[in-house]
């Protein structure tokens, strides 16, 4: 997988936006204004995805790629390294995965507007 594969899957989601809150390098793709993706662009080496708890944990023990989440909240949030050992399939099942858990959480009316 590569950087712009991940954009692309991410971008052509209903309703998300893009944009570098942080820095020039740490791009955060958004579903009515709350994050559900965010990597380094200049060094496409993990992604951070939101994560049901319990299914965080399931994927940490089955994945050595699949670690909790690098300066995000570990119990809701899990780093994926791009090293070649997750399909990419299974990388974007999870972005779908972390897509739905924030756009769910959504109030009703922000839901509508997407």
């Amino acid at each position: 997988m590569n950087i712009e594969t991940f954009r692309d899957y991410c971008i052509g989601k209903s309703g998300v936006s893009e944009e570098f809150p942080f820095d020039n390098e740490t791009l955060v793709f958004k579903v009515g204004g709350k994050m559900f993706a965010l990597t380094n662009i200049d060094v496409f080496e993990s992604v951070n995805l939101k994560c049901d708890p319990m299914l965080a944990l399931e994927l940490r023990e089955q994945y050595h790629a699949v670690v909790p989440g690098f300066h995000m909240n570990k119990k809701h949030w899990n780093t994926i390294k791009i090293d070649g050992s997750i399909p990419d399939n299974m990388l974007f099942e999870w972005v779908d995965h972390s897509y739905d858990l924030v756009y769910e959480s959504l109030p009703q009316k922000i839901k509508e507007n997407l």
